[in-house]
Formats: C-alpha cells, sequence, structure tokens
C-alpha cells in the first residue's frame, strides 16, 4: 500500500511539472521540420507564386495597345459628337461612377477620361473635348488625340473641311504613380499560395495524422487537444510568412513591386496574409474530415481552390467578367483578400480603410470554423 502511495505522488508530482507550453513549442518545431522537408508545400507556397511572378515581371506592361475611354463626371452626354464618338468601334467605352473612373485613370485601365463641351453659339470652334491623361499614358493619350480627330474626320465632308472650327482637342495629363503589372499580379499569386496551403496542407496533414493513429496516441498524454490544433497552426503561419517575405522582396528589389509605405505597408500585409491563412486553414479541417480516403482530398480541395483561383480576380479584374458572374466572384473570400492586399500595397490605405475586406474575411472564418466544428474528427 505505502509503495502504491508512492507511486502514485511520483505520478502526480510529473503531471505537475508537464508544461502545455513545452509540448507546443515541441509540436511546432515538429510540423515546421515536417513542412520543409514536403516538396508540394515549398512548391505551392514558394515555387509555383514566383514563377507567375517572375513571367509577368518580365512581361511587364508590354501588352496589345487597346484605346479604353470613359467620360469625365460631369461630361455632357447629348451632343451629336458625342454620339459620333460613342459610335466609334476604335473606343472602348468603360461606364463606371465617378470614383471608380478616377481609380481606373490612376491604375491605368483606361487610357483617357473625356468630356466635351459645347461652346457658346456662333463660337469657333463648335466643341472643346478635353481629355484628363495619367502621365503614365501619354503617348497613348496622343494617339487618343489623333484618332479623334480621324474619327471626326472620316464622318462628315464638311467637318473634314473645317474641322480646326469644329473641334479643338485639348490634353491634361495628370501626375499620377506608375500602377504595374506587378502590383496587380503579386497580391493574387501571395494570397494564393496562402489559399492552397491553407487548404491542402491542413487537409493532408490531419487526415494522415489521424489515419495514422498519431492523434489518438496524443489522447494518452497529458497534452490538450487545442495545442495540437493550434500548434499545427502556428507552424503552417511562420513558414507561410516566410514565403510570403519571399515573395514580397523578389516583386519590391527586381520589379519594383509598390509598397505606399514602405515596413508600415510591408507589416500590414503580413498581417492580412496571417487572417487570410487561419480562415482558409478552415477548409483543410473540413475536408480532412469528410475525405474518406486520402486520394479524395485533392478532387475536394480543387472544388475549393480553382474557383477561386479563377474568378477572385488573381490574374484579372472581377469587372472583366461577364455581369451575371460577379456577383459570385464578388462573394468568394478570395477576392476580398486581393482587394485588401492591393489596396494597401498600392494604394497606401491602412487596416481600417480595408475594414470591410476583413469583416467579410472574418463572417468567412465563423462560417467555415462553424462548419469545420460539425465535420472534423479525432480518429
Amino acid at each position: 500500500m505505502a509503495v502504491f502511495s508512492l507511486s502514485l505522488r511520483h505520478t502526480n508530482n510529473n503531471m505537475a511539472k508537464y508544461s502545455n507550453a513545452r509540448a507546443m513549442r515541441s509540436l511546432i518545431k515538429a510540423s515546421l521540420q515536417a513542412i520543409v522537408k514536403s516538396p508540394s508545400a515549398i512548391i505551392f507556397t514558394i515555387a509555383f507564386p514566383l514563377i507567375f511572378i517572375l513571367v509577368f515581371g518580365f512581361l511587364g506592361e508590354g501588352g496589345g495597345f487597346t484605346i479604353k475611354v470613359a467620360n469625365a463626371p460631369g461630361a455632357d452626354t447629348t451632343s451629336r459628337l458625342y454620339s459620333i464618338l460613342h459610335m466609334a468601334p476604335v473606343l472602348k467605352w468603360v461606364r463606371k461612377d465617378s470614383a471608380t473612373t478616377v481609380k481606373m485613370l490612376t491604375q491605368g485601365d483606361i487610357v483617357a477620361t473625356i468630356e466635351i463641351h459645347k461652346q457658346p453659339e456662333g463660337s469657333k470652334p463648335e466643341y472643346e473635348i478635353m481629355l484628363n491623361a495619367a502621365s503614365t499614358e501619354i503617348d497613348k493619350a496622343q494617339q487618343l488625340k489623333n484618332i479623334i480627330g480621324s474619327i471626326v474626320e472620316k464622318q462628315d465632308p464638311e467637318i473634314q473641311k473645317r474641322q480646326e472650327e469644329m473641334v479643338r482637342v485639348n490634353m491634361h495629363i495628370a501626375a499620377v504613380r506608375d500602377y504595374k503589372t506587378i502590383d496587380f499580379i503579386l497580391p493574387g499569386q501571395l494570397s494564393f499560395s496562402l489559399l492552397a496551403s491553407g487548404v491542402f496542407g491542413t487537409a493532408f496533414v490531419f487526415f494522415n495524422l489521424r489515419q495514422t493513429l498519431v492523434l489518438k496516441r496524443f489522447f494518452a498524454t497529458p497534452v490538450r487537444k487545442e495545442i495540437i490544433v493550434l500548434s499545427e497552426g502556428i507552424a503552417r503561419m511562420l513558414f507561410q510568412l516566410v514565403g510570403a517575405i519571399i515573395i514580397i522582396s523578389v516583386g519590391y528589389f527586381a520589379f519594383g513591386y509598390t509598397l505606399y509605405n514602405g515596413w508600415v505597408t510591408f507589416l500590414e500585409m503580413l498581417f492580412v496574409c496571417s487572417l487570410a491563412l487561419l480562415i482558409f486553414m478552415g477548409f483543410g479541417f473540413i475536408i480532412s474530415g469528410v475525405a474518406k480516403s486520402e486520394s479524395a482530398i485533392p478532387p475536394l480541395s480543387n472544388l475549393i481552390t480553382l474557383p477561386q483561383f479563377l474568378l477572385a480576380g488573381t490574374f484579372f479584374s472581377v469587372d472583366a467578367f461577364p455581369k451575371w458572374l460577379q456577383p459570385f466572384c464578388k462573394s468568394l473570400p478570395l477576392t476580398y483578400l486581393n482587394d485588401a492586399l492591393r489596396k494597401i500595397a498600392f494604394e497606401g490605405v491602412g487596416l481600417w480603410a480595408v475594414r470591410t475586406d476583413i469583416l467579410v474575411l472574418l463572417v468567412w472564418g465563423v462560417v467555415i470554423y462553424a462548419i469545420a466544428g460539425k465535420t472534423f474528427k479525432w480518429e
């Protein structure tokens, strides 16, 4: 009896000395080692995004020539000259509200805004056109000016004879920062690497831990369940943030990626990335719980990642898709992560300015983890 009592006291002393914090550090270290040794983790987190960044970075802005224009805010749209220009196939008119038009002009999505003024009766010229263009689009704006002159000439021989009396085209060049291809592409690739890592990585890890009975063995130790999940989450977040630092650094130093407020912008981007990864891991928990076999994980994960990769503004603006598809695009969590990262990096806004994007991500997180709580299995 005395021996049993002594043994029980010894066990209780060991239990008292047990540290969940030490267990967490050990689990984080083990998880990081497993992630670093995984080729797929390296490919999805660093290599895959970097390949696209390098390709688009070298391509730069050198695409085909197009003339996209918009009405200047408050411009007259009732004149005959406006109708003539609006029917010209070479001009692609973009219809947006004033704030969006100014933003598109700044980012180079349109060459210029066109403002037509009908002069007082008897004045010469009868019309005056003001082209508002960004300083980065001077060459295209000059071509636009020549195109407008050609369009006017072709409409009416009489106009051709007295073009100088009919129309005067002026240009106003606004000094703005250059919105480069890398400024659009890099946030999209960074976001997708977070999504892929959160979904594929988490799903495979916890499915294998359950199948190999590792999770079950953890129950024989004093370590708490939440410590297991938290350790894996911290390890994946540390690894992913290293990947994000590499991606942003390559974009910044090699291709002039815009970090509007320098280190502040950089840290704000990392904060949003951390939050997004935490949310995306919820998808992985769901898949690891519903998958019946390891071979079922890739197709289930692709059902979540591919639509967002293609439709959430990773390569193209959501506005480029048909209007009937845009509501679906704007419901995807990756869309809001892309939007937040681009606003923080290029426009220099703070976290409060992207609170709507963050709030939508948080709502997605609540829904995802509510489902994960129902589907996740420990054994």
